[in-house]
């Protein structure tokens, strides 16, 4: 390999692949990247054999040819140097590193010992825009708790139904769901589940891009890649694993109807609830009196060793009066992932789901299972 390319350039691809470079040392040639040159194009990757991780840029290739490469050692010493033209060489399993005043040898393995990363046919796919799933996977992506008992609800799961995508998160004490309007390439239904991790790396390395995103659905794999900007070729894949198993039927939560219903503005909402926090109770409590009659929602939390708190917000309801207990975070966690100025809250009874949704919206519903006294 002898290629030639902008140390700007490798830097941003090292970035990018070094989130799926293992730490681990059981395995250490998980710790090494794949370079590898061919067809005008470098190509970056590295996997923790949960994910994988693809990058290309076009270069200057002299001589094609690859090399598995320790990704600190490298990422580091290309950090330092200057945005300036930087040539590449392996040469019997060693990387010469030549920019400017800098030069550099770095010992390597064989590409042979590397893991290959799963490769894809066109089996079941979606076109989606790169900012609406990112800012879409934001809303949600922080209510999946790790479990051994239900792993399906460790992940976040992938719906389809004609145009539509449902991608919900659930941790059996509150339930997101947001729905994406999206292109796909054949008929029919299908359901996936992605590790949470997995989401977290797609928002990282994609919400920059401000491009269509291919997803790809295999047997047990999912893939995830943009296109380059000039060129007919991926400039970033994302590999992972899917979770095995069926998703908890999460539309039977949802209240197909409500007794009250209140419409407030969400930050004055939220400042209310956050206040509150500061003296709820050792289990996070807080509680909600709603009055149609008045027109008002009264907030309450108390402390034995802190104090009480109590305030008044203004509302447009409607229905019964009802008192109603939650945890404050997940009433925080589902306002903070509202975008509208204005929120409906819905609920029947004091041990029933409440329900929070944007006003003006139908794309997102946020359920929280109430504290029972």
């Amino acid at each position: 390999m002898n290629i030639d390319l902008l140390q700007k350039n490798l830097k941003e691809g090292l970035s990018i692949v070094g989130r799926a470079s293992s730490k681990s040392s059981n395995l250490p040639i998980l710790k090494n990247i794949l370079m590898d040159s061919r067809n005008g194009f470098l190509g970056l990757s590295a996997t923790d054999l949960e994910i994988g991780i693809k990058w290309s840029t076009l270069v200057k290739v002299e001589k094609e040819g690859g090399i598995a490469i320790p990704y600190n050692s490298l990422s580091s010493f290309i950090n330092f140097l200057p945005n300036d033209k930087i040539n590449l060489k392996e040469e019997n399993s060693n990387l010469f590193i030549d920019c400017k005043e800098y030069k550099t040898q770095i010992r390597g393995v064989s590409v042979d010992d590397f893991p290959e990363i799963p490769s894809f046919s066109k089996e079941k796919s979606f076109i989606v825009n790169s900012n609406v799933l990112c800012d879409s996977l934001s809303q949600i992506i922080d209510i999946p708790s790790m479990s051994k008992v239900k792993p399906e609800i460790s992940g976040i799961l992938f719906s389809f139904n004609e145009d539509e995508l449902k991608i919900v998160a659930t941790d059996s004490y509150r339930l997101a769901e947001k729905k994406v309007k999206v292109k796909k390439e054949e008929d029919g239904d299908f359901s996936f589940i992605i590790p949470q991790r997995t989401a977290r790396e797609i928002i990282n390395i994609f919400k920059e891009e401000e491009k269509d995103i291919t997803v790809i659905f295999g047997e047990n794999q999912i893939l995830f890649k943009v296109i380059m900007d000039d060129f007919d070729h991926s400039k970033i894949e994302l590999t992972s694993k899917i979770i095995e198993g069926n998703y908890p039927n999460y539309e039977s939560i949802i209240p197909g109807e409500y007794k009250t219903q209140v419409i407030i503005n969400r930050e004055d909402f939220l400042n209310k609830v956050k206040a509150g926090s500061v003296f709820a109770s050792k289990i996070n409590e807080v509680n909600l009196h709603i009055s149609p009659e008045k027109g008002e929602v009264y907030l309450k939390s108390g402390n034995n060793d802190l104090g009480n708190y109590e305030a008044k917000i203004e509302g447009k309801s409607e229905g019964e009066e009802v008192k109603i207990s939650f945890n404050y975070r997940f009433l925080l966690d589902g306002l903070t992932n509202m975008k509208s100025s204005e929120v409906i809250f819905e609920a029947s009874n004091e041990s029933a789901p409440g329900v929070l949704k944007p006003v003006g919206k139908s794309d997102y519903i946020y359920v929280v299972m109430p504290i029972k006294n």
